[in-house]
């Protein structure tokens, strides 16, 4: 406790003086005041500290991006129209055949390309493995790298061997296993007919074996194709046991037995109506279910469905030169015996008969 004495007047006044106690704590004070800035003070470094150390995080962040964004456009594709109409430069994807069917099967709504656009024949090769004739294909194909495409579908337990310099290298798709007569031949036509689709350029496309030849030159070949209105595939109606003796009524009325039609695998396509095959849902059940062991599908579903939907446009016969032995399920196997001028002369006349076909 302390006391003060204040003096308020004088004494000449005349008054009595008088005295004021106060009770003041002076010594606490400045104690607590001290801590109370050292608190302060404590709490101002840290806000200090962290409001640094975010700066320098925030800056960072901030620079990161900066830095991606001038990678990215060596790692993205252009967003151009050169991505839509680019080929793919690998043939091997991991798509299965619902995926590949359903992007193979995109149709542009507008006929007229915004693009120069050389159309080009897809040679599709259904093989069970090696082509021997390869080096006979090479030399059809030499100079004409603008003008087509290949493909090759053979066993999955298939590897190819290829030189670099062959028009087959790296030309081969994923591949199942495809059975002489049943519906699994179909399924690796589709396949081939689905991947060639996704090369916008594929005009026209050509179903081969390994044991097909060309018997004319490339631009003989391109310019039969490119000219005519017609696809070329064999479909006629044939009344007897191995025509319409392999209808199932169940067929119907997907197939009415006059609808029945039959012909020979082998085929060249326009791009319109390969996309109706790839993306059929009508009759694949039908003859999947249907047309099985004598009944041969991949001599009646094709040549069934095209005839139904659209006759005016195949030409109801094949380019394939092929000959039939009466009753035999095969064709006949030309060896090297066969092989001479006077052969080739009468496969080159049979482009003059209506009844013989032609590749």
């Amino acid at each position: 406790m302390q006391s003060g004495v204040g003096n308020f007047g004088s004494l000449e006044d005349g008054k009595e003086p008088y005295t004021r106690t106060t009770n003041q704590s002076t010594r606490p004070l400045p104690l607590r005041l001290l801590l109370f800035l050292l608190l302060f003070l404590g709490l101002v470094s840290v806000y200090l500290f962290l409001s640094l150390y975010m700066s320098q995080f925030l800056k960072i962040q901030h620079v990161v991006p900066v830095v991606q964004s001038r990678i990215q456009p060596c790692v993205q594709e252009p967003r151009t129209l050169e991505k839509w109409i680019r080929p793919p430069s690998y043939l091997i994807h991991s798509m299965n055949d619902s995926e590949l069917f359903w992007r193979a099967s995109f149709v542009p709504r507008i006929k007229e390309y915004p693009f120069k656009r050389t159309p080009k024949i897809a040679f599709m090769f259904l093989t069970r493995g090696p082509l021997p004739m390869a080096p006979l294909w090479d030399k059809f194909f030499k100079g004409n790298d603008k003008l087509y495409s290949i493909y090759i579908h053979s066993l999955p337990s298939y590897h190819p061997d290829f030189p670099t310099s062959s028009a087959f290298y790296g030309k081969q798709i994923p591949s199942q296993i495809a059975e002489w007569g049943m519906m699994s031949l179909c399924d690796g036509e589709r396949r081939l007919l689905a991947n060639a689709l996704l090369d916008i350029s594929n005009e026209w496309f050509v179903l081969l074996s390994e044991s097909c030849i060309p018997l004319k030159n490339f631009s003989i070949v391109y310019q039969y194709i490119s000219r005519s209105r017609f696809s070329f595939i064999s479909s006629f109606d044939e009344p007897g046991l191995h025509g319409r003796g392999r209808y199932n009524e169940k067929m119907s009325p997907e197939v009415n037995l006059t609808e029945w039609r039959k012909g020979s695998q082998w085929f060249e396509l326009s791009r319109k109506l390969v996309v109706d095959i790839v993306q059929d849902r009508v009759y694949y059940p039908k003859f999947k279910q249907l047309c099985r062991s004598v009944c041969y599908v991949d001599e009646h579903y094709f040549q069934t469905m095209l005839s139904i939907q659209s006759p005016h446009l195949l030409a109801n016969r094949s380019l394939t030169w092929v000959v039939w032995p009466w009753h035999k399920p095969h064709p006949r196997t030309f060896g090297k015996a066969d092989l001479n001028e006077n052969f080739f002369k009468k496969i080159s006349e049979a482009w003059s008969y209506p009844n013989w076909n032609n590749f």
